[in-house]
């Protein structure tokens, strides 16, 4: 299935009714909810969803917004924290979107991981890209020494993660959703692109992995994945995907067509019961989402 996330409309509208008509005339019969919904629009969400408007494919943590966030947040509490507080607000406002995505019907709520406590290896990467760098000693040096930090400093981080996720997989359950981890695009989140396989075999379903397309391009940009190959060898526990194009530099959230990835090479991986989200960004003007969208289904397909 195509759905069509909020992050392109929510922060412009004040009804959430009249948010996911917009989307819904559009032409998508599904929308995701994503991580920007503020409280005051999930009773125009409900009415929308229960009138039968339009069907809610998947949920972003954290959706609706804790009390007072008036913008998207998925990092404003993390599973890996250091702070114990955090790491319970991040559980409590989970449990909360678990709620809410099996009050409206929803399949799938794509979650982030966490971060380590590392310097900002992806600053200093895109840094180097952008000044055309990319493949010379000095990048490569840094790629490397960001590897090894990662190695070194993940565990603490890691296991607090999958100690979290421990907990939500039961609630999951019991509400029938699936738990989509979904790959970062900073050097620094977990879980490093490696780790993905393991942890999926130590968390079989609703555990699934999320591909987000211009992620996935941003980490083969900086040095860390090879994209196609990396969405193949994770295609068997794949939930869905966000779709949004890359620009180089690792500039994201552009409709397909619009940046440098190949979207061709992914279709092998694409399947029909996939949840496949255009995660576009504010700026996109409808005219370029319309081509967008067609562009993505000439390639991949109506399904």
């Amino acid at each position: 299935m195509y759905s069509f996330s909020t992050c392109w409309n929510s922060a412009r509208h004040t009804d959430g009714r009249a948010m996911l008509r917009e989307i819904r005339e559009l032409g998508f019969e599904y929308a995701e909810l994503s991580h920007g919904i503020r409280i005051s629009l999930v009773p125009g969400i409900l009415e929308a969803v229960n009138a039968g408007e339009i069907k809610i494919s998947s949920v972003h943590n954290f959706c609706p917004l804790p009390v007072g966030v008036t913008g998207p947040s998925p990092n404003l509490y993390e599973f890996s924290s250091d702070r114990e507080r955090d790491r319970q607000l991040a559980l409590k406002h989970t449990l909360v979107t678990l709620d809410f995505a099996q009050r409206v019907g929803a399949q799938t709520v794509v979650l982030h991981f966490g971060s380590m406590d590392l310097k900002d290896y992806t600053g200093k990467l895109k840094e180097l890209v952008s000044r055309g760098e990319r493949g010379t000693p000095k990048f490569q040096k840094l790629v490397v020494e960001a590897s090894a930090a990662r190695e070194a400093k993940k565990k603490k981080f890691y296991d607090r993660s999958r100690d979290m996720l421990r907990e939500l997989v039961g609630e999951a359950k019991f509400r029938g959703l699936k738990l989509g981890i979904e790959i970062r695009e900073a050097v620094e989140e977990l879980p490093i692109e490696t780790d993905f396989a393991a942890l999926l075999k130590e968390f079989p379903a609703p555990v699934f992995y999320w591909h987000d397309t211009g992620h996935a391009q941003v980490k083969q940009d900086l040095g860390f994945i090879s994209h196609a190959p990396h969405l193949a060898s994770l295609a068997d526990r794949l939930a869905g995907f966000h779709i949004h194009d890359v620009k180089f530099p690792a500039r994201d959230h552009f409709p397909p067509g619009g940046g440098d990835i190949d979207f061709a090479s992914l279709k092998p991986f694409v399947k029909p019961e996939h949840i496949k989200v255009f995660e576009l960004s504010p700026k996109v003007p409808l005219d370029s989402v319309q081509r967008g969208v067609a562009h993505l289904k000439r390639i991949w397909g109506e399904e």
